[in-house]
This record gives structure tokens, C-alpha cells and sequence, in this order.
């Protein structure tokens, strides 16, 4: 850990190297020659959260100081925004192609405006990997690129609101695409195709049933490949959920309340399989996707009393879960790549059921199995025009015929994407096209 005391914030600065089995030196700012940058969170110990200024500041401080570091603009909100992705590598990957020749893991921090903590986490994240100078760090990354959208909302985050500048909640928009930071996040999906995405939120808790200091979920939708829910199960069991005890922290499962008694469940009030949440939206696309809730609200009177204590101990829980998830990507390394790769090629066999609804802990309901599939979806051409776009940002490919309908095949990689789009008995579909049963050749992208 970082021993230099006028830089020393012990609970929250670098605490991802030693998820790599490393010692951080005594001193990388003197090592760099430069001083390491701090978030405002930080230089107020945990008073406020880093402002919108502050974050632009020390996102540029870390790019230039590193050639691991490279920042692109991904989009801008509808306040004019700048919506930014941090590639981080050793060096940083030049390309969607370079980071898709290894592992990757995708962060996405803070989608809904007033759940600031995952953000600091992953800004300090950010710097932690940028500036580490340990045989440990430069091997992992020498190995998985590291992609972060360090403020999925900024516009919420500027009005301290769930919801973005339009009142739309990011996180019910990954099939739909209507909001520019959801469309944003698509692109990032199709073009870098991340082995892991991380998604990291904050809930509020009811007492005593719903009160964990950080919960955390893998995607429940039964589109979920089994090698992919296998190894987004294994990461919130086996590496945050113990990373997290081991930090002092309590810790369970997303959306069940438990009997405090017992610690059996008592009822599901979340967590569950619809298409449109990110988690579930990656699975479906062939990552290993998890959501991460830290507790907002204090329970403790110290942390009723000090809203500094109550906010450290968040992003803290939010780095104490990190470490797990890197635990897992440099010891499952092969075991992830394996089951996305056979994941995203599974599709080209166009075998296999469609599931409509249901998730891994409730079946589903009668009518909502497609148990065989049409081969593909009509689009009239009024219909592509309405749709093409998002489409487009998904990466579902499909083929114009003479009269201008386009035919959209279920062999393809995001097969089981293509029916949750496209049928109309799919509770989120964007239109209702035409089901076939015999399909022409595919390939073209529309």
C-alpha cells in the first residue's frame, strides 16, 4: 500500500493492486516524477463526491502520465455531456480489435445519477492501474484490458438524480436504446465485445430484512448462455461476496430479502430476467455480466453522525468488491474466454430454445418458451426504417431483399437477442415483425 502520508487515505487509495498479490512502491509519485492525482472525494475524505470539473481534471492528469491510459468520447448527453470510455492496458489497447484478442472487463460506474459511490471507486481504479509499477499489475494487464465508463449518468450525477437529464432510467434501456447513454454503452458492447461486464449501483436498505453493506447479482435471464451464468455465478459467489466478508463487510444476494434470524430468503423484491438490464443485457450477449448495490443510507449512529463516514464506508465496500472481481479475471482467465467465445458462436448453430420471460429462479410462464424457433423475422421496410439504428448499435445483422423487407436470422451470434426484438410476444420487443419459417441466406449487416 501506498506509504507516502501526505497522499494517504488508507480506506480507499490503491486498494485494487493488492487484488494482484502485489506491494505497490513507496512512493509511484516520486517514481513518475509527477504527483499522483486524487479525486475530490478523496482530498475532502469522503465530504462530497468529485465533481464534474475535478473528474474531467484527473481523467486528463492519468492520460497523460501513462501510455496505458486512453480516453475516448463515446457520446454526449442530452445536456451536452461528454460521455467517456477509459481504456487501460499495458499498453493500452489500441483498438476494439486489441481488446478483443484477450480478455476484458468492462465498468460501468454509476447509471443511475444519485448512487455516486461505484463512481469513485472507479475513478481511483483508474489511477491505481495507470500508475502501479509492480511485475504483478503489468502482467495482468499485459493480459485483459481494463475498459471503464467512469460516469454512465452524468447528467443525473450533475442533478444528483436516478434517472438521466430526461427523467429515463439508463438501466431499463439497454434493449431499446432511447437514451444517448445507453446507446453510448451498446457501441462499447458490439465494438469491444468484453469478456465481463461490471456494473456497479447503490440500493436503499429495509430493516432488518434488506440491510447488507453490498450485494451483488449475476444475470437471472434464461438466454444466458450455462458456461456464461456458471462463471457470472462463480464471480459474485466465490470472489466478491468473499472479498467483501473478508473486508469487514456484510454481504448477499441482489433483490432477496432474508430473515434476519435464519438468513433464509423470506421474498425476491428485485433481481430479476428482464432483457432491458444491463446485467441481464450482457448475458444474453455473451459476457459474463454482475451488478454490484452498495447501502446508501447509514444504519450505524457513528455513520448518522458523520455523512463522511457513511460515504467512505461505500466506496470502500465498492473497492472491497473490486478486488474480488479481479481476483477473478487473473485466476478464471481461460475458464471466461472459454465460455464467451462458445457463447457468442453458439448461435451460428441456431439450436435450442428461446426464452421469452422467466429467469433462473422463477420458470416460466406457459406461452413464454419459443421451443422451436423461427428461423428468422420479416421487417417491412416502414419497419427496418423505424429500427435500423438500434439494429445497428445491437450488431444483429440481417439481409435487404428486392422489395426493400430486410430478413433477420436466428443463426447468428446474438441469436437469442434477435426473437427479444423482433416478436411480438416479447414483453420489450421493439416491433412486432413477421416470424418465418424458411429463411434466405444471411450475413449482411443492415
Amino acid at each position: 500500500m501506498l506509504r507516502t502520508r501526505r497522499l494517504v487515505l488508507a480506506t480507499l487509495a490503491f486498494g485494487l493492486t493488492a487484488t494482484l498479490g502485489a506491494t505497490l512502491p513507496a512512493s509511484p509519485a516520486r517514481a513518475t516524477g509527477t504527483h499522483l492525482p486524487r479525486t475530490g472525494f478523496e482530498t475532502s475524505h469522503g465530504a462530497r463526491w468529485t465533481g464534474e470539473f475535478e473528474e474531467q481534471r484527473f481523467l486528463a492528469t492519468v492520460d497523460r502520465a501513462t501510455p496505458r491510459v486512453r480516453i475516448d468520447r463515446i457520446g454526449t448527453t442530452a445536456q451536452g455531456r461528454p460521455l467517456r470510455l477509459v481504456r487501460i492496458g499495458a499498453p493500452a489497447p489500441a483498438s476494439p480489435a486489441a481488446v478483443r484478442r484477450g480478455n476484458s472487463v468492462l465498468l460501468i460506474c454509476s447509471q443511475h445519477g444519485d448512487e455516486p459511490s461505484g463512481r469513485e471507486a472507479c475513478l481511483t481504479t483508474i489511477r491505481d492501474l495507470a500508475y502501479a509499477t509492480d511485475r504483478a499489475t503489468r502482467r495482468f494487464l499485459a493480459r485483459t484490458s481494463v475498459l471503464v465508463v467512469p460516469t454512465a449518468n452524468p447528467d443525473g450525477r450533475a442533478a444528483d438524480t436516478r434517472g438521466n437529464s430526461e427523467g429515463a432510467d439508463i438501466n431499463r434501456d439497454h434493449l431499446a436504446l432511447k437514451t444517448a447513454e445507453a446507446r453510448a454503452m451498446a457501441r462499447v458492447l458490439r465494438d469491444y465485445r468484453p469478456d465481463t461486464v461490471y456494473d456497479l449501483h447503490e440500493y436503499g436498505p429495509t430493516v432488518p430484512y434488506y440491510m447488507k453493506d453490498l450485494l451483488s447479482l449475476w444475470p437471472r435471464n434464461l438466454n444466458t448462455a450455462a458456461p456464461v451464468h456458471r462463471e457470472a455465478t462463480s464471480l459474485s459467489q466465490d470472489f466478491v461476496a468473499p472479498a467483501v466478508r473478508r473486508a469487514g463487510f456484510s454481504t448477499g444476494v441482489y433483490g432477496i430479502w432474508t430473515d434476519p434470524e435464519t438468513g433464509a430468503p423470506v421474498k425476491q423484491v428485485a433481481g430479476d430476467g428482464q432483457e432491458r438490464i444491463l446485467r441481464n443485457t450482457a448475458g444474453v450477449k455473451g459476457s459474463v455480466g454482475l451488478l454490484v448495490e452498495t447501502r446508501v443510507d447509514a444504519l450505524t449512529a457513528a455513520e448518522k453522525a458523520d455523512p463522511a463516514l457513511n460515504n467512505r464506508r461505500r466506496v470502500t465496500s465498492q473497492l472491497a468488491a473490486l478486488k474480488g472481481a479481479f481476483s477473478f479475471l487473473a485466476q478464471h482467465r481461460r475458464r471466461i474466454e472459454a465460455a464467451t467465445a462458445a457463447a457468442r458462436l453458439a448461435g451460428y448453430a441456431d439450436r435450442g430454445p428461446v426464452h421469452l420471460g422467466g429467469a433462473d429462479n422463477e420458470p416460466p410462464a406457459p406461452g413464454q418458451v419459443l421451443t422451436d424457433p423461427p428461423c428468422g423475422y420479416r421487417l417491412a421496410p416502414e419497419q427496418f426504417a423505424r429500427i435500423r439504428d438500434e439494429l445497428v448499435l445491437h450488431g444483429v445483422t440481417g439481409t435487404r431483399d428486392a422489395d426493400g423487407s430486410v430478413v433477420v436470422a436466428l443463426r447468428q451470434s446474438l441469436r437469442s437477442l434477435v426473437p427479444l426484438l423482433l416478436d411480438g410476444r416479447a414483453t420489450y420487443h421493439l416491433t412486432s415483425a413477421t416470424p418465418l419459417a424458411a429463411c434466405p441466406g444471411s450475413g449482411r449487416t443492415p
